[in-house]
């Protein structure tokens, strides 16, 4: 075959990949008015997530499973735009981290609404403005996100689902490295950044600054300065990147959550998030997690933040391996209970691919 041939064919499959998707939208969209008469969440992370990894066993190549994730995303977030006109707020402003989390989770074809702090985001899915919100939680780096710990404790919202996002962190400017004289960054991609940015900006003034686009867009307007920031960030605000990969850690990567009402049903392979308080007594701690060794349940994390209700009173919050459908979980968080003051489960979805 010659390359007219080729295109020919091309041409041809473009044309019935194009029927065929429309054919599966309809199908999308019957699914979605069954979803509505009987008050279903239309996003169905679970699902998702089904979809994901059977396109991906029944790939034989060459396209790799990523691309075909990718491709995916796109095809389900049109449909869901169909299915109803979400919104998605998210901690912004647009190019940060979080926004490149939402979009990655959710496609390009929602509506995203940009938040200026992670208070806005819980209220703006809480008021019913928003469909689901998307918070940073913790970093492989710096650690725990503590205000959006902190912000569960009063929040009815549920945990539906994660995102796992590998962090780049680049260095912008227009000018040489060895021309920078301001450094613009976040704190938290400052201190992911630190040893690399001692090493080759030592005498450089660091400026810090509310968000990675934030400072993209300073050094975007500013001789001789320079932000660390995502590459999203770079192609926004239309900024050169002089170094890729400056994280100091090569497998930096930050976890956000997505908020919603309701949570999905068991996958096979799911986390469970929940906080706890403690009775002021000796032992307390050790005796509440014993429900989790009885039942043979894996903690994957634990966090302890003050409860700001009362000193020295502090709210435990736990990640584990399971569904709280599942029996062994649910009767752990129930023994649980008899050695706490108070328990919440904030949600059961998905573990990450």
């Amino acid at each position: 075959m010659n390359i007219s041939d080729h295109r020919k064919a091309i041409d041809q499959f473009d044309a019935q990949i194009v029927r065929l998707l429309n054919e599966r939208t309809q199908h999308v969209l019957a699914i979605g008015e069954i979803k509505r008469k009987n008050r279903e969440e239309i996003y169905a992370p679970h699902r998702e997530r089904a979809v994901l990894q059977r396109i991906c066993r029944k790939n034989r190549g060459p396209l790799a499973n990523e691309s075909l994730r990718a491709i995916y995303r796109e095809i389900m977030s049109g449909a869901l735009s169909l299915e109803k006109s979400l919104t998605v707020a998210y901690l912004g402003p647009e190019a940060t981290f979080t926004h490149q989390a939402a979009i990655q989770r959710f496609g390009a074809s929602l509506r995203y609404a940009p938040q200026k702090t992670i208070h806005d985001v819980f209220a703006e899915v809480s008021r019913h403005r928003a469909d689901y919100g998307v918070v940073p939680v913790e970093n492989s780096t710096e650690g725990a996100v503590t205000h959006t710990l902190d912000m569960f404790v009063d929040s009815d919202l549920k945990i539906v689902a994660q995102i796992v996002l590998p962090i780049q962190h680049c260095l912008l400017a227009e000018c040489a490295r060895g021309k920078i004289r301001k450094l613009y960054a976040h704190p938290q991609s400052l201190g992911q950044c630190r040893v690399w940015v001692q090493t080759h900006l030592p005498r450089v003034e660091i400026i810090e600054t509310s968000s990675n686009a934030r400072s993209a867009e300073l050094a975007s307007k500013e001789k001789n300065a320079a932000a660390i920031a995502g590459l999203l960030a770079a192609e926004r605000y239309d900024v050169s990147v002089l170094d890729y990969d400056i994280q100091d850690n090569v497998a930096n990567a930050t976890r956000f959550l997505v908020l919603g009402r309701q949570c999905s049903p068991p996958t096979g392979h799911d986390r469970t998030s929940l906080m706890f308080s403690l009775a002021d007594r000796v032992g307390a701690l050790y005796n509440a997690l014993v429900a989790f060794r009885r039942y043979r349940i894996n903690m994957t994390k634990i966090e302890s933040r003050p409860s700001k209700r009362k000193a020295w009173e502090y709210i435990f919050f736990v990640d584990c391996e399971g569904h709280l459908q599942d029996r062994r979980l649910s009767k752990a968080v129930a023994l649980l209970g008899e050695h706490c003051s108070y328990v919440r489960v904030l949600g059961s979805y998905p573990d990450s691919e």
